[in-house]
């Protein structure tokens, strides 16, 4: 029985990501809940996992070489424990391997960013910008597109198998109406949704801390803490 690892979390697109790729690998795991909007990233226990105080992280007990290891960055850890387990959520070599990873870093750069960001414009900034909330609905849109072009081709986004591309992605691509997007007019990226939505893993991994997920409007005090300066005090 491997050992069980920590995972430092909350329920947002980036820990979801975790969240399913445990659940498809099947390894055991405790949560530790990271109330990102309680300051709870601020912690000197989180901060000695990762400096950048944002969620997840995990800490495996038996690393490399059968060492302590701990970890932060999302696409990082889902790199590790497919190696970890090797699994082939990460294809081992050749050119399935650098398409898997060339669609992963598509998400790191592309989706999360923009979509993050159109997010806090639309649902969380304290004043409506037309400017920012346009420029970032546009990127949202043209990012469905090239979405749309790449799973018209493939039935996954890094080939013929489902991989840690898609993990990655699908958090980011659920709740599409959050984001004004009607994925009835995106009708290859609504397939590869709607199959991966209906996998077992990835239904566990989105109910991990789903009962701490906030309810309503942003507090003062929640906006501070996520987006105000206290992040950028020094620590």
């Amino acid at each position: 029985m491997p050992a069980t690892l920590r995972l430092h979390s909350w329920p947002t697109p980036n820990g979801h990501k975790v969240h399913i790729l445990l659940e498809e690998l099947g390894l055991p795991y405790e949560v530790v809940p990271v109330n990102i909007g309680a300051g709870e990233q601020f912690r000197p226990e989180f901060l000695a996992i990762t400096p950048n105080h944002r969620i997840p992280a995990i800490e495996d007990p038996e690393g490399p070489d059968g060492q302590p290891l701990a970890l932060f960055e999302s696409a990082a850890i889902m790199i590790y424990l497919c190696e970890k387990t090797g699994s082939a959520l990460l294809p081992a070599s050749g050119a399935a391997r650098h398409i898997c990873l060339q669609w992963l870093m598509f998400q790191m750069g592309g989706v999360g960013p923009m979509f993050g960001q159109y997010n806090h414009f639309a649902a969380y900034a304290p004043e409506k910008l037309p400017y920012a909330i346009t420029r970032y609905s546009n990127e949202v849109q043209r990012l469905h597109r090239v979405m749309e072009k790449r799973l018209g081709e493939a039935e996954y986004l890094g080939g013929d198998a489902y991989t840690i591309a898609d993990i990655a992605t699908f958090p980011w691509v659920r709740n599409p109406d959050r984001r004004g997007i009607d994925l009835a007019h995106f009708p290859n990226v609504k397939r590869w949704h709607d199959a991966i939505a209906a996998r077992p893993a990835v239904q566990r991994g989105v109910a991990v801390l789903a009962e701490r997920q906030r309810q309503g409007q942003i507090t003062d005090k929640e906006r501070e803490n996520m987006f105000g300066a206290t992040q950028f005090q020094a620590r």
